[in-house]
């Protein structure tokens, strides 16, 4: 897109939104109080709140390379404290899509440069479920199921963190695996069981989800 049409587009929807509340941007200004922290695939095509049909204020939104939750990614470790602490979110998203080329090129084993480390983190997540994966012939399907474990995956490095336990013991705070399907434009909502799932690491960490 054209950077002059950027501001054009802004001053249309400035005016569209004054159209219908005189106030909107008074009270957009007052701040924000979302219920959701969303964290999502930086791919253009992923529009977090078009998507999911949040106006501004209601979702706080994260978005990476394939959407990864990694403990030394400061980013997004940070932004997870604050919505979780300070705004008191009440439901975290991770959501992936297919279609998604940092999930596609972690399963190859070209050389990315910079984005290699980044793509390791995907690549243990194959390794992890090699055997699952191994079992799918079409390579499309296993790409599709790569993607949901590492929505899945993903979710549960959510759930480690010390603040979202402190969060569910305190006051409730529910994490959900997503997947947004490009080719229909549906959000698919994976029903993850973490109960099943974080009981086979309770010796390792001691976590709670309902």
């Amino acid at each position: 897109m054209d950077i002059k049409k950027v501001f054009e587009n802004n001053e249309k929807w400035i005016q569209d939104k004054l159209s219908v509340d005189a106030n909107y941007f008074t009270e957009l200004a007052k701040g924000q109080n979302p219920n959701l922290l969303y964290i999502g695939c930086a791919d253009s095509r992923v529009t977090a709140e078009e998507l999911m049909g949040c106006e501004p204020g209601e979702a706080f939104v994260h978005r990476n390379v394939a959407n990864m939750v990694v403990s030394t990614d400061l980013n997004c470790q940070s932004v997870i404290e604050y919505a979780v602490k300070y705004l008191e979110v009440k439901d975290i998203v991770v959501c992936g899509h297919y279609g998604c080329g940092g999930v596609q090129a972690a399963m190859q084993s070209s050389d990315m440069g910079l984005l290699n480390p980044w793509l390791r983190n995907i690549r243990d997540v194959y390794r992890m479920h090699a055997i699952e994966l191994g079992k799918i012939i079409d390579d499309n399907a296993r790409y599709k199921r790569l993607v949901e474990l590492n929505v899945q995956e993903q979710c549960i490095n959510v759930i480690k963190t010390a603040v979202v336990q402190n969060a569910h013991r305190t006051r409730g705070i529910t994490v959900h695996g997503w997947v947004f399907d490009l080719e229909s434009g549906k959000l698919i909502d994976l029903k993850i069981d973490f109960n099943d799932i974080l009981s086979k690491i309770m010796e390792i960490y001691r976590l709670e989800q309902d």
